[in-house]
């Protein structure tokens, strides 16, 4: 047995003792509830980073935890291989994507498994492996024969940093998700999925995902973007051709003063051909926003086309303008521009000079006041005869009526979703199976996977796939397709893989229905309408190929906190900030905690303080992992990752917090380590009728501990279980010398290991096993609370005179108030404090404090 903590050789001896065990070993078992715990999988970037290391953490507390309750637990880890990141360093470095992604998968597995995190590495897959990827590559063949994948032109967001097509959900404030750059408007054919078609069951599923944060359902709602709305045909003068624009306010209709569309739109097009300065605007909006949120604070531009749109119940001509606030991608490429009702149509009008015609007025008929801003409110039509008088929401039924019986319109649902580009013209991901005859047809490959050739450096210029004819060139003047598939198609299904990773017959096998869907997955709220929507989608599509049963990917979810850290800089004379790591700055502060100065320690100048922030190389806030475990041990970089903030909530590091953390470990093991003759001796059943008054209370306090961490447990309040093993053993530190200590050291030691396993595992390991408790803590199950513990027989009050705290009285938990009130008057020390004032009041808070008023 060790004296000393030693969490190198401790933790090395758990580690290997699982592994030879296969403790991990997820296998199907339908007499046992099953439990599927799962973390989002990380890129392998080449070393894990505290976000990476809290988040596993969260997710191996759970799973452990599940597995002590008795069930079969499934926790797998893979590899999100393909994309950018690694394109991008392969170039920098000179050497095949592939090559650096496996020496990362290499490293970062090693770094997983001395966290000791209880993965089931049988199952462990990688993206780039073409065993994983055949199998998209085959649904996406059978998307095809049922026309829910098409190749077509399309406008599509262009990152001219990263050279590829992004999706609207991957365009952030207009910037690439991945590079920042401002992204451009291209046409180009490219590869879809009709995830459009899922819109209203994608919507609809939202309800049933109790398990999910609220915002995270917000979220999809909104990005999914479900309107009921009137779609109408404004026909073009002097032309047989009509404009289809839908609106959400038919109520307006009568205020239309012009027509906006796209400058991608086809008239804008046509337009643009024989009109220099018509092109010019085009092309210039090429650079605009993408964003709907970066369109409604940038200025709003336009050109007219020389083109009048007909309005379809009045028959009046507006003008037609090309105008840089109207996205393609969205309804028609088309809006009916009311600039006395809409701010976007106002603020245009405003600078063009376009009149504004008002035709709601507020409920109680005051004006609407349109010189300075749009009056946007719901209210009364007027100048909308045969309208006048009716609300908008009448109004809405009565327009739309009168536009399906002339022919014109009719009410229709619209969604904000557009179909999901996944082409990308990258060389770093997944081949979309696709061939293109000599003769110009397409069609699916038949044999599959197709192979990505992976032994090959990657310059920049484009994809190299584009210079293989070795890959695409193919027998009878056939061509293959260049493009990749979006990473994200890889990220949407790698769960369910998971589940029959070594099937080489079928994407999925039978396995999938017994594990599915996930119980509970764990990853950041970032991905809330990218992978989590696109993962539920795929889910769809699976099932639909009767692949799995459920409807649904993922039970329960929940969104860790980011982790977050002080910054330090300075400047240089151009205004350029140099960050410096924290643990590379001496900080000075008062009492309260303020800052008072800082110095980098290498050179004591001042450096100034630049905030709280999430941990990141930009800002050199990041703590390595690495090194806190090679000194402290993973239990303590566990313990303290859970027990500093609850899961959903950010972490704010300090150092001092694992120190403290290492230190209770250490107290904990100096117990068990002074006490271990005594615990192994002790007999295992308490003999509670001899405990004396001091134990009873003490054994209280071990269960009401037990039982609040219990419940913590439940509701994944990491941090608060942790705080109930401290008040545990600091109960322990406090038994006296009796005959029955030692028994009673035992239960309360067992209590804290079972309780602690999951958070620090390794630790309580070594123990669970020294101390004669089994020889396995992972096969045993959680305590129950001793109810009977819990009974009180007598309650300490708190005795206050006049507020103030002056002493304490024991009395029967079922005492009346009168009888306690008596007890508390008789006291010789509220006798002191009262003296000859007489008692105005007295205060009884039951169960808790007696306070006397004089």
């Amino acid at each position: 047995m060790l004296t000393d903590y030693d969490p190198r050789t401790i933790e090395a001896a758990a580690q290997t003792y699982w592994e030879e065990q296969q403790s991990f070993k997820a296998i199907e078992d339908p007499a046992r509830e099953k439990f599927y715990c799962l973390a989002m999988f990380p890129y392998p970037s080449g070393r894990l980073h505290m976000g990476h290391v809290r988040n596993y953490t969260i997710g191996d507390v759970i799973a452990r935890y599940q597995r002590m309750l008795g069930k079969n637990v499934l926790q797998p880890m893979g590899w999100d291989a393909f994309g950018l990141p690694a394109e991008n360093a392969a170039i920098a470095h000179g050497i095949p994507p592939s090559q650096w992604t496996r020496a990362n998968i290499a490293y970062m597995k090693n770094q997983l498994k001395s966290l000791g995190f209880g993965y089931d590495w049988e199952r462990e897959l990688a993206t780039c492996d073409p065993d994983y990827y055949r199998w998209e590559q085959w649904l996406f063949t059978r998307l095809i024969e049922k026309g829910l994948a098409y190749r077509a032109k399309a406008i599509v967001n262009w990152d001219p940093i990263d050279q590829t097509v992004l999706a609207n959900e991957q365009v952030i404030d207009g910037r690439g998700w991945r590079s920042g750059a401002l992204v451009e408007k291209r046409e180009i054919v490219q590869w879809s999925v009709r995830i459009t078609d899922y819109a209203q069951e994608l919507l609809d599923a939202l309800d049933g995902l109790d398990g999910w944060p609220e915002r995270v359902r917000i979220m999809q709602r909104n990005w999914i973007g479900r309107s009921e709305g009137v779609h109408m045909d404004f026909s073009i003068a002097n032309t047989t051709e009509t404009l289809g624009i839908y609106t959400t306010r038919p109520d307006t209709l009568m205020g239309v003063t012009y027509v906006a569309v796209a400058a991608e739109h086809p008239l804008a097009q046509r337009a643009a051909a024989n009109n220099p300065a018509i092109t010019a605007f085009v092309e210039s909006c090429r650079q605009g926003g993408t964003s709907e949120a970066e369109i409604e604070t940038m200025e709003k531009r336009g050109h007219p086309l020389g083109l009048d749109a007909i309005h379809p119940i009045t028959g009046a001509q507006v003008p037609i303008f090309a105008a840089n606030f109207v996205l393609m991608g969205y309804g028609t490429g088309a809006v009916m521009a009311v600039p006395a009702h809409d701010q976007r149509d106002w603020e245009f009008a405003e600078r063009y000079g376009i009149p504004k015609q008002a035709v709601i007025h507020s409920i109680d008929g005051s004006p609407c006041g349109i010189e300075t801003a749009a009056f946007t409110e719901k209210g009364v039509l007027f100048n909308s005869a045969p309208f006048d008088g009716l609300t908008s929401a009448q109004a809405f039924d009565a327009i739309a009526n009168w536009l399906t019986e002339h022919g014109r319109g009719q009410k229709t649902v619209n969604f904000r979703l557009r179909d999901w580009g996944v082409s990308r013209q990258r060389y770093w991901g997944c081949p979309i199976p696709m061939v293109r005859d000599a003769n110009g047809e397409v069609r699916a490959e038949t044999e599959l996977p197709v192979q990505l050739p992976e032994d090959v450096i990657v310059d920049g210029a484009g994809s190299p796939l584009k210079r293989m004819p070795a890959f695409f060139e193919l027998p009878n003047g056939a061509t293959r397709e260049t493009d990749t598939f979006d990473t994200f198609f890889e990220s949407s299904w790698y769960y369910a893989r998971y589940c029959s990773s070594d099937c080489n017959t079928a994407m999925l096998d039978e396995r999938a229905n017994y594990w599915l869907p996930v119980d509970q997955y764990v990853g950041g709220i970032e991905h809330a309408v990218l992978h989590l929507l696109y993962a539920r989608f795929f889910h769809k599509l699976m099932r639909d190929e009767g692949l799995v049963h459920c409807d649904e990917p993922f039970q329960k979810l929940l969104t860790q906190g980011m982790v977050v850290a002080e910054t330090w800089f300075r400047e240089d004379s151009d205004g350029r900030k140099q960050w410096f790591n924290p643990a590379e700055v001496m900080v000075e502060r008062d009492e309260k905690g303020r800052l008072i100065r800082a110095v980098l320690a290498a050179d004591s100048q001042p450096v100034h303080f630049g905030g709280i922030e999430k941990m990141s190389k930009s800002k050199n806030n990041g703590v390595d992992p690495q090194y806190l475990t090679e000194r402290y041990g993973a239990d303590t970089v566990r313990l303290y990752t859970m027990f500093t903030s609850p899961p959903d909530q950010s972490l704010e590091w300090n150092d001092e917090g694992v120190e403290g953390a290492f230190r209770f470990i250490k107290r904990l093991w100096a117990l068990a380590m002074n006490e271990a003759e005594a615990i192994q001796a002790a007999d295992s059943t308490l003999n509670l009728s001899a405990l004396s008054d001091a134990e009873q209370n003490a054994r209280r306090e071990l269960h009401t501990a037990l039982k609040k961490a219990l419940f913590d447990y439940e509701r994944q309040q990491f941090n608060t279980v942790v705080s109930g093993c401290m008040t545990m053993v600091n109960v322990l530190y406090k038994l006296e010398a009796s005959p029955l200590r030692a028994a009673l050291l035992r239960e309360g030691i067992g209590m804290v290991l079972r309780l602690l396993a999951p958070i620090a595992p390794h630790v309580t390991h070594y123990l669970w096993r020294e101390l004669n408790f089994g020889v396995d803590i992972l096969n045993a199950p959680l305590l129950q609370v001793d109810d009977a513990a819990l009974k009180q027989d007598s309650i300490d009050y708190v005795i206050q005179v006049n507020g103030k705290m002056r002493g304490s009285i024991r009395m029967a938990v079922n005492a009346e108030r009168e009888h306690i009130e008596a007890a508390v008057l008789a006291c010789e020390v509220v006798q002191k404090f009262i003296g000859n004032n007489p008692v105005r009041k007295v205060i009884v808070v039951p169960g808790k404090l007696v306070n006397v008023v004089a």
